[in-house]
C-alpha cells in the first residue's frame, strides 16, 4: 500500500500541493471505494477502487482486499478467488444471470425487413424512452444455467420471465440486488414491474416474483401491494425481507422494511417509526436481526431491529435501536464478523471510506485509507447546525458550510444550494458535483436547507412539498438565506442560489420572487415549464403524483394549482444574471426545460449562459465533462458575484 500512495503521490504531482485549498482538479481526482463483502476466509474486506482518469476519460477500476483488523491493502485479480459467487446456486447446481433479448418490434425495419437501412422508431404508447435510452424492443430477463464442471452450459439456459417485456434487473438503476437465489437453492426471487407501455409510464407497482425451478412455475410474492418493493434479501434461515412503499405512484412514500415468514405471514417493521424512511438494510450473520440506515435530523445513521418473534409476527411490536450517532453519514453495511460491522461512511469533508464498528458501544474505526494522501493536504470547512424559524412556526434544519479558516471579522458571499428530489435526504452527503467543501473552499459560506420534502424529519414534513413545488418550500429557501445574511460576517450584495433537477426548479422559481435578494443563479437539469415537462418526461406517475393530476383536468383545483406554479408563468419577473445547464440525455427532465429557460432569459435581456451536453443524462458522469461543470460553474459565479 505505500508504494501505491507513492505512485499517487507522483501521478498528483508535488507542485499541485503547495496549496491546500480544494479545487476542482483535486476534488475529480479522489479514489472512491465501494465495499463488496467479507473474503470467503472471513479475514479480509473486498473492495472496489473507482479511479478517474481524466487523460483517457474513463473511470477505472481495481479490486483490493484489507485485513478486517487493518494493514496494508492487496490487490485482487479475480473476484471470485475471495468472494463468494451469489449467482451461483448453493448447492452449486445452477448460475443466474441476465441478458438482453428482444421482445417487442420498435425500428422500421422490423416491420419493413426490406427497407433495413431506416433508422425511424414506431410506438404505438408511452415509455418509448426512459432516463437516457430510447425503447428499442429489447428487455432485460434472468436466465438460469445448468452448472457442468464448474462452468455454466449456456445451451441449456432457461428464460425464467418467459418471453415477457419486462425487465429484470429494473431500469435504469437495477442490478444483482434485483434476482436472488433463496438459500434452499429451489427458487429464485426477482424484482420486476409486470407493466408495458403507457401503464408502465403511470405506476410504481413493483413486485417480487417466486420462480420454481423444478415446475418452471412463478408466483407474485406481494400480490395486493401496489407500492414499490424492492431489494430483496435472505437470511442464512432462508427468511425474506425486503423494501417497500404502499401507495401506488408515489416514489417517495414512506419506505419500510417488510419481513415474511415462511407461511406468508407479514411484519413491517418501520412502519411505527413516522421519522423513518428506510434508505437499505442488511441481514445480520445470524439472521436474528436487521441493520438499516435512514436520514434523521439532516444524516444518515445506522438502526438495529433484533430478536424477531417470528411465531407471533402480528402481535410483536419491534424495538429499533440507534447504533451510531454523528455528523457524518452512514451510507451502507458492507459486512459482519461478530460484534464489528464494516460499514462505508462519508461526511462532507470527506468522500467514502470503510469504517468498522463495534455494534456494542457504536465506536467507529477508519479501514481504508485511499484518500488519505489527499486531505492530509488540504484544509476541511467547519459544519454547522444552525435551526431557522419558518414562516408557519416551524424549526428547519440548515447546514451552513463555512470556508477554511473563516474569520467572523471578514465578510464573505454566500450561496443558498437547493436540493433535488424533491424527496431526498440532504445529509452529510459528499458529490462530486455538488460538492459543499468544494465551493466554500473558493471563499463561500453555502447554505443548505432541509426544507419541506426532506426525509428525516418526519413524514408530514417530507410530504408536504408535493403538490405545492411553488408554495412553502419556497419561503423555507428565503427563510434559510434571509437567517443567515443577518450575520455581519455575510455580503449581503453577494448572494447566489443554485441547484439541480428540482433544486433547479427551486432556481427558476426564485428567480422571479427573491426580490433582489440575490445576484447570481445557476440551475442544472431544472423544471422551468410544467405543461411541457408533464408531456416529455418519462415516468408519468411522478408529475402526477406531485402536481396531483394532469394540466387539462380543469376541474381538478389540486392540480390547476399546481401548474400555476410552474416558473415559466413568472418569467416576466425575472432580473437576475443566471447560468443554464442542460444533459442532452436526460429524459427525465428533457431538453426543452433547459433551452426554453435559456431562450427565455436571453429574449429578456438578462445576461444568461447555457452549458449543454449533448452526451450526458441527468447527471454528469465523463470526467472531462464534470471538470468543464466545474470550471464554469465557479468561473459564473466569480463573473457575476
Amino acid at each position: 500500500m505505500k508504494k501505491n500512495i507513492i505512485i499517487l503521490f507522483l501521478l498528483y504531482g508535488v507542485g499541485s500541493y503547495a496549496q491546500k485549498q480544494m479545487i476542482s482538479e483535486r476534488l475529480l481526482k479522489l479514489y472512491k471505494v465501494t465495499g463488496l463483502g467479507l473474503s470467503k476466509d472471513k479475514k479480509y474486506v473486498v473492495y472496489n477502487l473507482g479511479m478517474p482518469n481524466m487523460e483517457e476519460n474513463t473511470i477505472k477500476s481495481k479490486l483490493f482486499m484489507i485485513p478486517l483488523a487493518g494493514g496494508t491493502a492487496i490487490e485482487v485479480n479475480l473476484l471470485d478467488s475471495v468472494l463468494y459467487n451469489d449467482r451461483i446456486s448453493p448447492d452449486g447446481k445452477y448460475i443466474i444471470s441476465a441478458r438482453s433479448i428482444k421482445v417487442k418490434n420498435i425500428y422500421g425495419s422490423d416491420f419493413y425487413p426490406e427497407l433495413n437501412k431506416s433508422n425511424v422508431h414506431i410506438y404505438e404508447s408511452l415509455n418509448y424512452r426512459h432516463w437516457d435510452t430510447w425503447e428499442d424492443g429489447k428487455f432485460d430477463h434472468v436466465f438460469i444455467s445448468p452448472v457442468i464442471n464448474g462452468k455454466p452450459d449456456k445451451s441449456q439456459a432457461r428464460d425464467i420471465m418467459l418471453n415477457d417485456p419486462y425487465d429484470c434487473p429494473q431500469k435504469p438503476f437495477g442490478g444483482n440486488e434485483d434476482f436472488i437465489w433463496n438459500p434452499d437453492s429451489k427458487r429464485i426471487l426477482y424484482v420486476t414491474k409486470k407493466k408495458y407501455g403507457t401503464d408502465y409510464t403511470i405506476s410504481t407497482n413493483t413486485d417480487l416474483y417466486e420462480y420454481n425451478v423444478e415446475t418452471g412455475k412463478t408466483k407474485n410474492l406481494t400480490e395486493g401491494m401496489m407500492g414499490y418493493d424492492v431489494q430483496p434479501a435472505y437470511n442464512t434461515k432462508g427468511q425474506l425481507a425486503w423494501l417497500s412503499m404502499k401507495r401506488d405512484g408515489y416514489e417517495a412514500d414512506k419506505q419500510d422494511i417488510i419481513v415474511i415468514r415462511t407461511n406468508g405471514r407479514m411484519k413491517n417493521l418501520t412502519e411505527h417509526r413516522d421519522d423513518l424512511h428506510v434508505e437499505g438494510f442488511k441481514w445480520s450473520e445470524d439472521g436474528k436481526s436487521i441493520f438499516f440506515w435512514a436520514a434523521v435530523n439532516g444524516t444518515l445513521q445506522l438502526f438495529e431491529v433484533s430478536n424477531f418473534n417470528y411465531e407471533d409476527l402480528v402481535g410483536w411490536r419491534p424495538e429499533i435501536k440507534q447504533i451510531t450517532n454523528g455528523d457524518f453519514d452512514v451510507e451502507n453495511v458492507v459486512a459482519q464478523k461478530g460484534n464489528t460491522l464494516v460499514v462505508a461512511r462519508t461526511e462532507m469533508n470527506h468522500a467514502a471510506e470503510l469504517y468498522t464498528l463495534d455494534i456494542l458501544t457504536g465506536q467507529m474505526n477508519p479501514l481504508t485509507h485511499v484518500n488519505d494522501y489527499f486531505y492530509h493536504n488540504i484544509d476541511s470547512c467547519k459544519t454547522e447546525r444552525r435551526w431557522v424559524n419558518t414562516t408557519d412556526n416551524k424549526k428547519m434544519l440548515v447546514w451552513i458550510i463555512y470556508p477554511p479558516n473563516f474569520d467572523a471579522s471578514k465578510k464573505y458571499p454566500a450561496l443558498l444550494y437547493c436540493q433535488g428530489g424533491p424527496q431526498s435526504p440532504l445529509t452529510q452527503m459528499y458529490s462530486f458535483r455538488w460538492n459543499f467543501q468544494l465551493m466554500a473552499s473558493q471563499g463561500y459560506i453555502v447554505v443548505a436547507p432541509n426544507r419541506r420534502g426532506m426525509p428525516g424529519h418526519g413524514t408530514k414534513w417530507n410530504e408536504q412539498v408535493s403538490k405545492d413545488w411553488g408554495g412553502q418550500v419556497m419561503q423555507d429557501y428565503l427563510n434559510a438565506i434571509d437567517d443567515i445574511r443577518k450575520e455581519p460576517f455575510v455580503d449581503k450584495n453577494r448572494l447566489g442560489c443554485v441547484g439541480a433537477s428540482f433544486g433547479g426548479f427551486s432556481v427558476f422559481m426564485l428567480a422571479a420572487i427573491h426580490e433582489n435578494r440575490f445576484k447570481s443563479f445557476i440551475a442544472h437539469d431544472g423544471v422551468f415549464d410544467f405543461r411541457s415537462m408533464y408531456c416529455t418526461t418519462d415516468e408519468i406517475f411522478f408529475e402526477t403524483w406531485e402536481k396531483g393530476g394532469a394540466y387539462w383536468e380543469k376541474n381538478n383545483a389540486v392540480a390547476q394549482r399546481s401548474f400555476s406554479q410552474s416558473p415559466s408563468n413568472y418569467v416576466d419577473k425575472w432580473n437576475t444574471p443566471i447560468l443554464i445547464i442542460q444533459g442532452g440525455k436526460d429524459y427525465r427532465v428533457p431538453i426543452e426545460q433547459g433551452l426554453q429557460a435559456f431562450q427565455a432569459a436571453q429574449l429578456k435581456g438578462i445576461k444568461s449562459k447555457l452549458l449543454y451536453f449533448p452526451e450526458e443524462n441527468h447527471w454528469v458522469l465523463s470526467p472531462q465533462n464534470a471538470l468543464i461543470w466545474q470550471k464554469e460553474f465557479f468561473k459564473w459565479l466569480k463573473e457575476t458575484l
